[in-house]
């Protein structure tokens, strides 16, 4: 039902939104449609949340309606790190906006709000998956969304929830990730927010941390194979906040990287400065209790980094690392570029959790002289 009615709203798009669905540089294709590179938006039944008495029944539904209606999809690329999106002077979307206000198809008084959830994933050529959404009318004040987009960042970090499938894809991958996984981002990854008069965008820096940047170079080995569901929402945490409700959903399946668009860097994407990385015990100690808190910690849920880490270390053949080539583990925000000795160059943002792994690959290894022998001895380390 909730998919019958969402595919019903749909057809009721005003041109300037269907042109910006359609536009991009992955095609809006059938929900259904194997074989093809393409995006398209999974109902929200597909994806299980919090009941209104989840507190005490631990029972979780079907999602239904989304909050927001989704808008487009990009796939860039760049030699740095994609910043703020939504600002950049070539955003197609903002563009787009700004064009259907020129020709009068937005009406005064009913400007569009836009979310965008920017997914970058960092390699050599690095790349962003942009997720955009529209919501066409404001929350209601003190509701869950509007603390999110008036809040600050702590409560932000502590809310957004990531729910991820794989539909498709083939075993390795379904090993390492799951066939299911939810995580609250802000507590895995770095994210930074940037809120405009009509837009809210949630810069998601998958380099920030050593096990979603494995996962995710895995995953790019493969790609042009596999079909993945991501939902958004902000997590509810009291009586008042349930039952949870979903902000969005996209489908994307078998992404070309070379099917990326180029995008001009970005004014805030950071130029990466050298830092001696120290250790103290109680940075090692404090980042295992937050890999161990779950990131979600709700019963019989699983649990993304503890996960990831296990089914890495355990049931990923351990030879397999080793036959990748051109596997990298930086980011142009935490680049772990020449290694001098014991001293290693990171970017202005790292995580006590990247810090341990250096530590130990100084510990086993003695003194490392280059970045593909500490690129190594990550690899060793995750196995």
């Amino acid at each position: 039902m909730a998919a019958e009615k969402q595919d019903e709203e749909q057809s009721e798009e005003p041109s300037w939104w269907s042109d910006l669905k359609m536009g991009g540089p992955v095609n809006l294709v059938e929900l259904e449609e194997e074989g093809v590179m393409g995006w398209s938006s999974p109902p929200g039944d597909y994806f299980q949340v919090r009941s209104e008495d989840y507190l005490t029944s631990k029972v979780k539904i079907p999602a239904g309606d989304w909050l927001l209606k989704p808008l487009a999809l990009d796939w860039l690329h760049s030699t740095a790190r994609i910043d703020e999106v939504l600002r950049h002077p070539d955003n197609r979307i903002m563009l787009g906006l700004k064009e259907a206000r020129k020709k009068g198809e937005i009406a005064a008084g009913t400007e569009p709000f836009v979310w965008a959830i920017n997914l970058q994933v960092p390699s050599k050529v690095h790349h962003s998956l942009v997720i955009y959404y529209i919501s066409t009318q404001p929350f209601e004040e003190a509701s869950l969304p509007d603390r999110f987009l008036n809040g600050d960042d702590e409560f932000r970090n502590s809310r957004l929830k990531l729910i991820a499938n794989i539909v498709r894809g083939p075993w390795i991958v379904k090993t390492a990730v799951g066939d299911h996984a939810i995580c609250i981002l802000g507590k895995q990854l770095t994210c930074r927010y940037h809120r405009g008069d009509n837009f809210m965008e949630v810069d998601v820096d998958i380099g920030s941390s050593m096990v979603a940047s494995a996962i995710v170079h895995l995953a790019i080995n493969y790609i042009t194979t596999i079909t993945v569901d991501l939902a958004f929402l902000i997590e509810g945490k009291t009586e008042e906040e349930l039952p949870e409700k979903l902000l969005g959903a996209v489908r994307f399946a078998e992404l070309e990287p070379s099917a990326s668009v180029p995008i001009g860097a970005t004014p805030s994407s950071p130029t990466p400065v050298d830092i001696q990385v120290t250790f103290d015990e109680e940075d090692v100690d404090e980042d295992e209790d937050v890999f161990e808190d779950a990131l979600d910690t709700e019963e019989g849920e699983d649990s993304l980094s503890s996960r990831i880490w296990k089914q890495i270390g355990q049931r990923v053949p351990g030879d397999w690392w080793q036959r990748q080539q051109g596997m990298s583990f930086t980011s142009p925000a935490t680049t772990a570029g020449e290694c001098r000795g014991r001293e290693f160059s990171f970017g202005e943002e790292q995580l006590s959790n990247e810090n341990r792994i250096v530590r130990d690959c100084t510990e086993k290894f003695g003194t490392v002289t280059s970045s593909s022998a500490c690129v190594q001895a990550g690899e060793d380390l995750l196995i």
